[in-house]
């Protein structure tokens, strides 16, 4: 087990990284100044020291000339190029901004150790000890948090998988995590130091979506005053991630095709090709298959995909991983937020256990994020979660809890105020969308396009069919 010195003086920023690495298989020491490091461990022994920038006494830079080769990872909230640039130059083997994302850190310490251990060990050796670092260090090179039965076969595939150059399909619901599994994929593969290129088909509109994709030459379009290379061609020698593939139009399936069968592809409004060398990993939440039946995707495209399928379960059916996510996004908001105070009460983990979580990951971490921001206590309790579950069933977490000061009632049958947001999204939505552009909803809605397919997909809101309405 990879054993990782912390120095960092928050103590709530120590304590927080010091769990999110512990739950990942990582053995912990950690100090609060270089000085202190120093008195107290033999810093050459350990696999991986991460330390803040600015510390008191010594900066975390001084840990560099101790460590005899052991790699140092310097994170600071002073997030400017010049830290960085000179870190790097002292010796840091990479460097990370504060406040840091948690699955950003998992991948980076995974990286790290694994470059490390590859470095240090002989050509023939290299195999073997990626195989004993799989196995003893659980999912945390993957980077994502769980370990019912169903996440361990997933994690088992994803070591199997990464190192090959073949296009994978990753399957699930909206919200599981099917970025989480491409980054894991890329950073576990040859590719790693090359870009990963993640694309969401949903979020761009059909007009615009091959030139996004393949580049346009000039004058190709209306527009088009300059050439412009496409994410594609930005992804060569990388891994090109596209996330819900079923959205793509059946124009768009057709290059995509050709980058697949050919290794090339041609920019719009070019007789030229170009090679290119791409890893593609494809997500969607919808049935391929089916719609390959029907006409709406292309059935040679299907097949070139489904080379690897790998599928992500459903939060509800992941069982005490719920509770494993939730304690860890409540350490992320409250570190973010400097509520270190912060805990569940029986009530709100009872309530996390028993939501079936239709917006899966996603929405569990938004009514976390939501729950820190109102709580005006050190406890949360399940109303301020602001899911949709049924009281009666809560009534043994409920007895002897005192009552809460979020101005919420817990006794109404009405919607409550946690919920009337997505209400009013809803009824915006329904109301505008005939005479509103995607784009021009997602601005008055103070959100991103992404941000907006994403909650039509988890409130059923079907996207209107643009007629008479300018695409954007």
């Amino acid at each position: 087990m990879p054993h990782i010195l912390i120095v960092e003086d928050e103590t709530i920023i120590r304590s927080a990284l010091r769990r999110l690495l512990e739950r990942n298989q990582y053995e912990v020491s950690e100090a609060g100044s270089v000085q202190e490091a120093q008195e107290r461990f033999n810093i050459p022994s350990f696999d991986l020291i991460v330390s803040d920038l600015r510390l008191p006494g010594a900066a975390g830079t001084e840990l560099i000339k101790h460590s005899q080769g052991t790699p140092v990872l310097i994170m600071t909230s002073y997030a400017s190029l010049r830290s960085a640039v000179d870190s790097m130059k002292m010796g840091a083997v990479d460097y990370i901004a504060k406040p840091f994302d948690h699955d950003e850190m998992l991948q980076a310490v995974a990286r790290i150790l694994r470059d490390h251990q590859q470095a240090a060990s002989s050509p023939a050796s290299v195999s073997k000890v990626s195989e004993d670092k799989g196995s003893a260090n659980s999912n945390g090179e993957i980077g994502i948090i769980g370990s019912c039965p169903s996440m361990q076969d997933l994690y088992s595939k994803i070591r199997k998988v990464a190192p090959t150059d073949s296009n994978v399909l990753v399957q699930g619901e909206s919200g599981t995590g099917k970025e989480l599994v491409a980054r894991a994929l890329h950073n576990l593969s040859r590719r790693a130091k090359a870009p990963l290129i993640s694309v969401n088909c949903a979020a761009i509109p059909e007009t615009l979506i091959e030139s996004e994709l393949f580049g346009h030459e000039k004058g190709a379009f209306t527009g088009a005053n300059a050439g412009r290379a496409g994410l594609v061609e930005a992804a060569d020698g990388g891994t090109l991630f596209l996330d819900e593939i079923g959205e793509l139009p059946l124009e768009a399936q057709a290059r995509l095709l050709r980058v697949l069968q050919e290794g090339e592809i041609r920019r719009v409004g070019s007789v030229q090709s170009q090679k290119v060398d791409v890893r593609l990993i494809a997500a969607t939440h919808r049935d391929l298959k089916t719609l390959a039946k029907i006409g709406q995707f292309r059935e040679d495209l299907y097949y070139r995909l489904h080379v690897i399928a790998l599928k992500l379960p459903a939060l509800r059916e992941r069982g005490e991983d719920v509770v494993e996510i939730a304690r860890s996004f409540l350490v992320r908001q409250r570190t973010r937020q400097g509520r270190p105070e912060l805990g569940f009460a029986p009530s709100a983990e009872q309530a996390i256990r028993q939501y079936p979580w239709p917006g899966n990951v996603r929405e569990l971490e938004n009514a976390i994020e939501r729950a820190v921001i109102l709580c005006e206590g050190n406890s949360i309790s399940a109303e301020l979660l602001g899911i949709d579950i049924e009281v009666d069933d809560l009534d043994d977490a409920f007895a002897g809890l005192p009552p809460q000061s979020s101005g919420i009632s817990h006794e109404a049958s009405e919607p409550t105020e946690d919920l009337s947001l997505e209400d009013y999204f809803q009824h915006f939505v329904l109301e505008h969308q005939d005479h509103m552009t995607e784009t021009e909803l997602a601005r008055k809605l103070g959100i991103s396009r992404k941000c907006l397919w994403e909650r039509r997909q988890r409130l059923g809101i079907p996207r209107r069919k643009t007629s008479g309405i300018t695409a954007d």
